[in-house]
């Protein structure tokens, strides 16, 4: 068959390879002017098994009210005249119940665990080079009761056979002494070993190079305007080229991975996607000292930022801006980043004087699981709503969209749409 994948971040690269690998014929199409341009470009680096977990929780709504105010906050909401971003809210105080917690927690982990397996293999047949490290992700706390709330999750996760150690202050130092400087403001933390990191951008670019090579059909610059449906099926999407002409793509099997943009596609044809963009920021800074810098990755849990070493730059990533689809940076929100990176390590370890601020838009659900699988029309597949998780879910999500599109059954027991 026909297999047109729109997107080409993590996620829809990671579809076309595994539908290129079933023997179909694959064509990609993206706005932007290559692979990973958007969402996939400067996220946190983390492939974090360990951590997939939802932000609708049962403390959530009171956290939300305590950042309401604060323009730096970890997840800041600003109210737009749409009705989207009122119904997407919504339904994620309805995620929040604490009856929701553990299936949600279920879900992502499986599909999470299922995801760093398949990483591990393509990184060995493939031999990509991304700047990976496999020494694990250590999440350290600032509060006592944000420590307590982690582990409610993390107790949830273990009964799932995630190994997730509570550290006391002084062990998260000695696990990582870059941390030292740190050590009166920490009261705990925990360590997973088996979790990695790396650079999305690196991976994706090659994998995007070796489909090509395999005879997967790369449009780059090209905008999809529409999806063209007959009979109950998607017949064509209807483009606009880098020339500016029109052109309908056609194809027997059509598959969304636009990210935070997947809803407008979708939308007009009667499909359900409940996903909206929750605009996240990174900071990338040059190592100085590279004796100093951390040497794995690292999640600071109470300002919702990761820190991950990617080759000679690390990288500070994090929070959420509930704003609509503007990609603008927030001077405020970039400065809180650099604090932070200087309030860890300092201009001796990083050169601060230019950091390379980024944004991008997760496309988030309101219970943080992805939307895998076939739509109600049936040669119409979403995969999207990955929101912080791309990189740790893309490689698994992308094999299990191409097990879908060929009637096989996937592995992991997530619950994918179609059943």
């Amino acid at each position: 068959m026909k297999v047109v994948v729109l997107g080409s971040g993590i996620i829809g690269t990671a579809s076309a390879w595994w539908l290129r690998q079933d023997g179909h014929e694959v064509e990609v199409i993206d706005r932007a002017v290559g692979p990973a341009r958007e969402t996939s470009f400067a996220n946190g680096g983390q492939v974090s098994v360990a951590y997939a977990e939802p932000w609708a929780t049962p403390q959530a709504p009171w956290r939300l009210l305590q950042w309401l105010m604060r323009d730096d906050s970890p997840l800041l909401f600003r109210p737009q005249f749409d009705w989207r971003q009122w119904q997407w809210g919504l339904a994620f105080l309805g995620e929040c119940r604490r009856s929701r917690l553990e299936p949600n927690i279920r879900a992502m982990q499986q599909l999470a665990e299922y995801s760093r397996r398949t990483l591990q293999e393509m990184r060995r047949e493939l031999g990509i080079d991304y700047d990976h490290l496999e020494r694990g992700i250590l999440t350290f706390y600032r509060s006592s009761s944000d420590f307590e709330t982690a582990q409610q999750a993390a107790s949830v996760l273990r009964d799932l056979g995630v190994d997730r150690r509570i550290l006391s202050a002084d062990e998260v130092i000695q696990t990582e002494p870059a941390l030292a400087g740190q050590r009166a403001r920490i009261v705990g933390g925990d360590y997973t070993a088996s979790d990695e990191s790396g650079d999305v951008f690196k991976f994706t670019t090659a994998l995007a190079e070796r489909g090509a090579a395999q005879g997967v059909r790369f449009r780059y610059s090209t905008q999809v305007m529409r999806l063209l449906a007959e009979g109950g099926r998607v017949y064509a999407a209807e483009t606009i080229g880098p020339d500016g002409r029109y052109e309908r793509v056609h194809g027997d099997v059509f598959v969304v991975a636009a990210g935070a943009f997947s809803a407008q596609l979708v939308r007009p044809l009667g499909v359900p996607c409940p996903v909206y963009p929750a605009k996240g920021y990174s900071a990338t800074f040059r190592i100085l000292d590279a004796a100093r810098a951390p040497r794995m990755s690292l999640t600071d849990s109470s300002r919702k930022v990761v820190i991950s070493p990617l080759g000679d730059r690390l990288r500070v990533a994090g929070t959420a801006e509930l704003s609509g689809y503007d990609r603008g940076l927030n001077t405020v929100r970039c400065e809180a980043l650099t604090r932070i990176a200087q309030e860890c390590f300092g201009p001796d370890v990083l050169d601060l004087s230019v950091p390379n601020y980024w944004a991008g838009l997760r496309p988030a659900t309101p219970s943080s699981v992805p939307l895998v699988g076939r739509t109600r029309i049936g040669n119409l597949y979403l995969n999207t709503g990955h929101g912080t998780l791309g990189w740790t879910m893309g490689p698994g999500s992308g094999r299990m969209l191409a097990d879908l599109v060929a009637g096989r059954r996937p592995e992991p027991a997530f619950p994918h749409l179609g059943r």
